[in-house]
């Protein structure tokens, strides 16, 4: 057998980040060879993830990329926050945003995509290998890519961990022929107050027709529970849903910033510093976790069954 060095261990644990004796064992296994060495921890990578796959992963980062006419978005997750501090989770959660931007938000398509640096491996091989390294399950969860013909795609990150990391990431789309400085100045602003107000759409006629009606049916309850006549409530309803608009459509609500303009007049005004019309023709806004259902730990129970062993 192969006599295994300390200086041969600490060469495969910095390649692989594996644990120590992880790696003294492969080196074992594989009679000194470390490029064996590396396919054996990988394989037995491929084992720990498959372990920890029923794990909830609602923490991780919201990474963002931009590139004039074109921007991304994606939500990385993991099990716990402190995995967001984790150099190699912050990286490759920057890197999947860039390869979004340049293949597009399909998550298939982004998993199969070559990792950048690493021949031989996919995003799913690189992902893979962080679960095994940094002994967490995680996924690739959502990716968004929004994208102009002649314009600018700005973007926004809230309380930035890193510059394009943290946990709410934003991208807002403007089309226009005018200064481009200025249009991703004024996309900047709008993508802020996206990142503060919560907007569910852009336009009126993309709110969706079955959350309206719910919304119609309790404001019209709620109005005659007033004991008013019907012709009454059907205004009162009418007002209600134009207030529902201005909440949760983009172009309707009030700017954060100045608290009395509405997005659309804002744009409109912009139109006349940056020297030609401008369409707000998009957004995207990822806050990490939102929807994942979380699961409620027994702390307690936890700590005792770790004391059990």
């Amino acid at each position: 057998m192969a006599e295994i060095t300390a200086s041969a261990v600490k060469e495969l644990r910095d390649k692989t980040g594996a644990g120590m004796m992880d790696c003294k064992k492969a080196l074992n296994e594989t009679a000194g060879d470390m490029e064996a060495a590396v396919d054996w921890l990988r394989t037995k990578g491929l084992a720990a993830a498959a372990k920890k796959a029923g794990r909830v992963a609602s923490e991780g980062l919201v990474a963002v990329a931009d590139e004039g006419t074109r921007g991304a978005v994606v939500e990385v997750n993991a099990e716990t926050d402190f995995v967001a501090r984790n150099a190699a989770f912050q990286g490759f959660a920057q890197d999947v945003a860039k390869i979004a931007l340049a293949s597009g938000d399909d998550l298939a398509t982004i998993l199969a995509a070559a990792y950048p640096g690493e021949a031989g491996k996919s995003v799913q091989d690189k992902l893979t290998e962080n679960i095994a390294t940094i002994g967490e399950n995680m996924n690739l969860r959502r990716a968004a890519v929004l994208s102009v013909t002649d314009g600018v795609v700005a973007s926004y990150m809230h309380s930035a961990l890193l510059p394009g990391l943290g946990k709410i990431g934003v991208l807002v789309a403007l089309e226009s022929t005018g200064d481009k400085s200025k249009l991703a100045a004024l996309g900047k602003q709008i993508a802020m107050h996206v990142a503060a107000a919560r907007p569910e759409c852009l336009n009126i006629s993309d709110v969706d027709s079955s959350a309206l009606d719910r919304e119609r049916a309790v404001l019209t309850e709620q109005a005659r529970e007033s004991g008013k006549p019907e012709s009454i409530i059907e205004k009162m309803v009418e007002g209600r849903i134009r207030k529902y608009y201005d909440e949760v459509v983009l172009l309707e609500q009030v700017y954060v910033i100045d608290g009395e303009t509405k997005i659309k007049a804002v744009v409109e005004k912009a139109a006349k510093d940056i020297g030609a019309p401008v369409t707000l023709t998009g957004f995207a806004r990822f806050a990490l976790g939102e929807g994942v259902e979380k699961k409620e730990e027994d702390f307690a129970a936890e700590v005792a069954a770790v004391m059990k062993g």
